[in-house]
C-alpha cells in the first residue's frame, strides 16, 4: 500500500509510512503542547497539529535526519504551521483558556487544599505564560515543558543558540515578575 502526496506526486511506500509512524508519531503530545501554547486554544491547536502532521507526511520522503532529530523536525513544522495560522487570524486575541485539569496528570488522592493550591498556581502560571510574547512563550514551552536542548530549540525556531539563551532568560525574568506581581511579593 502506498500513499500518494497530493502536490508532489511522490509516493511513500509502506516502509516509509511505517517509518513515519515510528519516527514522527511519538512526538504528537509534544507537538500538541507547543501548538496549544502558541495558539492559546485547544481546538485551534488540534487543527495546527493536524495540518503540521499532514505537511510532515507530505515531505517525509525528503527527511534525511536521524530518528533522534525527528522531534526537532516535527516541532519546527508545528511552529511554522502555528505561525502561518496566526497570520491568517489577523489578531492576537486570547482564545479559550487552557484547562490545566484536563491536560495534567493530577493525583486523585491529594488533599483538597493541596489540589486547590496546585490548581491556583497552575492557573497563575498559565496566565503569565499567555502574557508573554510568542517568541518567549515558544522557547519556554520547548525548554521547560518539552525538555529540548538549546541546540534543538535553535533548530526548531530557526534562530542562533545565543538568541535562544537570551529569549529564555528574558522569558524567565518576565514570568518571575508576573508571578511575583500576582502573589504581591
Amino acid at each position: 500500500m502506498a500513499a500518494k502526496s497530493s502536490s508532489e506526486g511522490e509516493r511513500l511506500d509502506s516502509h516509509e509510512l511505517v517509518r513515519f509512524e515510528t519516527v514522527a508519531l511519538p512526538h504528537l503530545n509534544a507537538a500538541y503542547t507547543l501548538a496549544r501554547y502558541l495558539t492559546r486554544n485547544d481546538h485551534d491547536a488540534e487543527d495546527v497539529v493536524q495540518d503540521a502532521y499532514l505537511r510532515a507526511l507530505k515531505y517525509f520522503g525528503g527527511f534525511r535526519g536521524e530518528d533522534s532529530s525527528a522531534r526537532a523536525w516535527v516541532l519546527a513544522i508545528v511552529r511554522n504551521t502555528a505561525y502561518t495560522w496566526r497570520r491568517r487570524q489577523h489578531s492576537d486575541t486570547l482564545g479559550t483558556e487552557f484547562n490545566e485539569e484536563l491536560h495534567s496528570d493530577a493525583v486523585a488522592d491529594e488533599h483538597p487544599e493541596a489540589t486547590l493550591l496546585k490548581r491556583d498556581a497552575g492557573e497563575s502560571l498559565t496566565r503569565a505564560l499567555d502574557q508573554l510574547p510568542i517568541e518567549f512563550r515558544e522557547v519556554i514551552v520547548l525548554r521547560e515543558l518539552e525538555g529540548l536542548s538549546y541546540k534543538e530549540i535553535s533548530d526548531v525556531a530557526g534562530v542562533p543558540v545565543g538568541t535562544v539563551m537570551s529569549r529564555l532568560s528574558r522569558a524567565r525574568q518576565r514570568l518571575q515578575e508576573a508571578l511575583c506581581a500576582a502573589e504581591e511579593c
